[in-house]
């Protein structure tokens, strides 16, 4: 038998043994032995651990999770989905697209307002640092921005929007929030802070889609350009300027669009520029060096 062959056998072996381990488990479940169950599930995970079986200890628990969100057991599920992460982390995983949609599943079905759905994420995101993004891989932020948006919960939709690279996605998602929490009056300022906020984190390609995509799809929203809301106008020509680099028209779009820069505060600073996890630094309009410079380098 060659090499690659006993591999296959082995790992058609341990597939085997996990099958009839959940069966069991499963069972024990569906009886309401809960807490068995759940203590059970924890003696495998650090016995697959110790034996270095990385892979079967992370789909056990992450079946396992699942297994408890079903009957509503969210404590249980919550302490199996900290484990799928342990696993992830100890084993230095590599980011991969399956294993970001498995833990945005766990994210999904856990309580909105538990403590432990933060902490979940939290770490979830520090995990996947691994590959690219330093607050956190882009496609699970987009995951988790799908997530909240289908909650309703469209701040924290928009934060997490903000570190993918869905620009679509989040316009569609803004539409929504604007249609639903905010004012007639209020529709271009939705997307102006959106894009002002990509442009900060130096995405100037999420900034055009999500301009152009908001302003086409909102109905509130005449089609353009030129625009009838003047901070629309505004955001159009900025986008221009970025691309040509000019810092004489983005100082003369700062003097023209006044009155509309000043309908709030946020405004008044023009841009926002992430500088943290949850810090931003604003940047006066009197000096549109340092925006254009970070929009340019």
């Amino acid at each position: 038998m060659s090499e690659q062959e006993s591999l296959r056998c082995s790992s058609a072996r341990n597939r085997g043994g996990v099958q009839r381990v959940e069966g069991k488990l499963r069972a024990s479940v569906e009886k309401g032995d809960y807490y068995e169950a759940h203590q059970m599930y924890r003696t495998l995970f650090f016995r697959y651990m110790s034996q270095a079986k990385h892979a079967e200890a992370k789909e056990l628990m992450y079946n396992g999770a699942l297994l408890f969100f079903s009957y509503n057991q969210q404590n249980s599920a919550a302490d199996l989905s900290m484990l799928v992460l342990e696993v992830l982390e100890k084993s230095e995983a590599k980011v991969e697209d399956d294993i970001l949609e498995q833990l945005a599943k766990l994210f999904s079905l856990m309580d909105q307002n538990s403590p432990e759905r933060v902490a979940f994420v939290s770490r979830a995101l520090k995990w996947s640092t691994g590959g690219s993004g330093k607050l956190g891989h882009p496609k699970l932020h987009q995951l988790l921005a799908v997530t909240l948006w289908k909650e309703q919960n469209y701040s924290e939709s928009r934060y997490h929007f903000l570190h993918s690279s869905d620009g679509e996605g989040c316009a569609l998602m803004l539409v929504e929030y604007s249609a639903s929490r905010g004012f007639r009056s209020e529709v271009d300022m939705f997307v102006a802070q959106a894009v002002l906020q990509f442009l900060c984190l130096k995405n100037k390609n999420s900034a055009s889609v999500v301009f152009s995509t908001y302003t086409e799809k909102h109905p509130s929203i005449e089609k353009g350009p030129p625009f009838v809301q003047p901070l629309l106008n505004f955001i159009w020509f900025l986008l221009l300027a970025v691309d040509g680099g000019k810092l004489t028209v983005f100082t003369v779009l700062c003097e023209q669009y006044q009155p509309s820069l000043k309908r709030d505060p946020m405004y008044n600073e023009v841009s926002i520029k992430m500088c943290s996890d949850t810090h931003l630094v604003l940047y006066q309009c009197m000096n549109p060096t340092s925006f254009l410079s970070i929009l340019t380098e």
